[in-house]
């Protein structure tokens, strides 16, 4: 079992004819995100009812569960110290229980980390704080993030991971090259399979319109 990352999911499921109560469902999630961003004064999402020009560069459609944690660490680590390199987490060491992670994650600023390890969404929205919906809405996860937000502080850390990016552009030659230190088990390949798998679901997000969604 892992973490699924998917865009799309309304387009998709009107192109499968799905069953009238999922789609009754699916608008349903849409209309109470939109609730919540009408009642933080931001702007209304319309997602998108078929699938745009943009689409995901890489062969990954989730990885385990543990892994967005390793991520999240790296995250919280270039934030808390900016000037020092990242180190791989040790084999002894659990990613969530660093200090620096507890630190910026009760800050709710960080939409990297202030977000369901296995459910919920982002949004094509801009803005700075995590929202956090009432436990009536019906919105799995218990906070919405901003697409935007997200891409922001997947450009920061790229460096870190050694992710190089041109004016924040992840070029197909550098996609490659990641994944072929996958196959290797190379080091930090944890984080970076989870970042280049957050990093284009969040420029699909942010360039067809449609939500983030982790399932």
């Amino acid at each position: 079992m892992g973490l699924a990352v998917a865009t799309h999911v309304l387009a998709d499921a009107l192109k499968d004819g799905d069953d009238p109560e999922h789609l009754e469902y699916l608008r349903e999630q849409f209309a109470a995100i939109n609730d919540l961003l009408a009642g933080e004064g931001l702007p209304a999402h319309t997602e998108s009812e078929v699938r745009g020009a943009a689409s995901m560069r890489s062969r990954l459609g989730g990885v385990p569960y543990s892994f967005v944690h390793y991520l999240r660490r790296a995250y919280a680590r270039a934030h808390e110290k900016p000037d020092e390199a990242l180190t791989p987490v040790a084999a002894d060491e659990n990613p969530a229980d660093d200090p620096a992670v507890d630190q910026l994650t009760y800050m709710f600023e960080s939409h990297l980390l202030c977000h369901s390890d296995c459910e919920g969404y982002y949004v094509p929205v801009d803005f700075t704080e995590v929202l956090f919906p009432e436990d009536d809405s019906g919105l799995p996860g218990g906070m919405v993030g901003s697409s935007n937000a997200l891409l922001r502080e997947l450009v920061y850390v790229a460096p870190y991971l050694g992710i190089t990016l041109v004016d924040g552009e992840l070029s197909q030659t550098e996609i490659d090259r990641l994944c072929e230190e996958f196959d290797d088990d190379s080091p930090l390949y944890r984080e970076k399979e989870t970042w280049l798998l957050l990093f284009e679901a969040a420029r699909v997000s942010i360039e067809n319109r449609t939500v983030i969604t982790f399932c």
